[in-house]
């Protein structure tokens, strides 16, 4: 079999590729890993476990917390929360680990496990390796050792997660909102609680979209993957920004007064020169990935900005973050973060502190991520391919020279496999769009032909 971790935990199709047997699986082995600690100290482990409003994130949520609590781990069950409030509440709470139920930005029929070590941190390639193994051995017939009677877990519902996180959102605000009007747009995902009483609390005029989940239309046609409501909601209210999540809220897009959108990059930007006015920008430095426009790069060096950048996932920009000290980093989709208050991408404190910066500077947002010049990127998904041949085949490789010589000094290419799909993203950057795009749809070409 395949790795089942991806670069951002375990995803497939509910019910097909994820099924209640590998979510207790999973969950029995990653209590082995990641609470044998806590047992050797004397304590009972304990796991929070959340999840996205997905219908089959009920009865995946169910098999996790059996499989935890079978374990002989005590679970706190914090029902439906973004991704970095369960992170949050890991690590405050002082649990063992952390299980989050979500599939992202996905589309609802998939569903994902996450987990979350002690501290509320991602786990590292190792951890999940050894999960992942332990999980294999027992599955194929080498028996769990199990407790019994007052061995076994116990499972209660925390309810004090919601309180405990928006509070934590609003304490670390350098500034309130008072005066902006806000349109959010949730995703008819985890945060479409707490994101507009975050925003509410912190003093603005918070009109919300996509807030309304059923269990069935998370992302749909709404969020961080699909801005067109936003921008027409922003232009309709009058409002000074838009600020949109993915169904688990670990991402955060934004619309200025206009409509036009403000992605990662622009927000990394934005945040860079405001936390470092304020002398919270560790070694002046921001991290970002690989993908990032040639502009963001090109406005951090004219700011004075360091810029470090990394393979594409924001494990790999927290990992940087973690290892170097530095305060600010994030991915072009959105993924900020802010690691002297997240450990890992949260859209609403993303979010908060983009509208803190228009509130405190009475600048709008337009004119904030003026900072910056976009380049024109151009980003073909490529599907049905065999996305592990990308660094092999000769052909491909042939092929993104020929781009790249056509580019010259003034572009750039990549191609990269999706750690969550079966497909392979094609990027290329141009000064011309046109050039871009027939770049892109070149080498598009070429990836089908050579990996199909």
């Amino acid at each position: 079999m395949g790795r089942l971790f991806g670069t951002d935990g375990v995803r497939g199709v509910a019910n097909a590729d994820l099924t209640a047997e590998l979510a207790l699986g999973l969950s029995v082995a990653a209590a082995h890993v990641l609470a044998e600690a806590g047992t050797f100290e004397g304590h009972r482990p304990t796991a929070v476990v959340g999840r996205d409003p997905r219908a089959s994130g009920e009865f995946l949520e169910a098999a996790v917390v059996a499989g935890l609590a079978s374990a002989g781990v005590d679970v706190l069950r914090v029902g439906v929360l973004p991704t970095p409030a369960v992170a949050y509440l890991t690590g405050v709470l002082g649990a063992d680990l952390g299980v989050m139920l979500s599939a992202s930005h996905n589309a609802m029929p998939d569903n994902g496990v996450k987990f979350f070590a002690r501290g509320g941190h991602k786990l590292a390639d190792e951890l999940e390796d050894r999960i992942e193994s332990l999980y294999e051995e027992h599955r194929t017939g080498a028996p769990w050792e199990r407790p019994t009677g007052a061995g076994v877990g116990r499972v209660r519902v925390y309810d004090e997660g919601f309180d405990r996180y928006v509070a934590h959102l609003i304490g670390v605000l350098p500034n309130r909102l008072d005066g902006l009007k806000i349109v959010l747009d949730e995703a008819h995902g985890a945060a479409a609680r707490v994101s507009p009483e975050a925003f509410a609390r912190a003093g603005a005029e918070v009109v919300t979209i996509g807030a309304e989940p059923d269990g069935l239309n998370i992302n749909d046609g709404c969020g961080s993957t699909h801005l067109e409501l936003l921008r027409a909601a922003v232009v309709e209210h009058g409002a000074d920004l838009g600020i949109a999540h993915d169904g688990d809220a670990d991402r955060c897009l934004a619309v200025d007064h206009t409509g036009d959108e403000v992605d990662g990059d622009q927000i990394l930007a934005v945040l860079a020169l405001a936390m470092r006015e304020r002398g919270a920008l560790c070694k002046e430095t921001v991290v970002a990935t690989v993908m990032s426009n040639l502009g963001f790069k090109l406005a951090m060096e004219s700011e004075g900005v360091a810029l470090v950048q990394t393979a594409v996932g924001d494990r790999y920009v927290l990992e940087s973050m973690k290892e170097n000290g530095y305060a600010l980093g994030g991915e072009q989709s959105g993924h900020v973060i802010i690691l002297d208050h997240a450990t890992t991408g949260d859209g609403t404190l993303t979010g908060l502190m983009l509208a803190a910066r228009v509130a405190q500077t009475g600048r709008s947002l337009k004119e904030l991520v003026g900072v910056m010049r976009r380049l024109p990127q151009v980003l073909i998904n490529v599907p049905d391919v065999d996305r592990s041949r990308v660094a092999t085949s000769a052909e491909l490789a042939n092929a993104v020279g020929e781009a790249e010589r056509q580019l010259g000094a003034t572009g750039r290419v990549l191609l990269r496999p999706s750690g969550t799909e079966p497909l392979v993203r094609v990027m290329v950057e141009a000064a011309d769009i046109e050039q871009a795009r027939a770049v892109a749809e070149q080498l598009a070409d070429a990836v089908k032909s050579s990996l199909g």
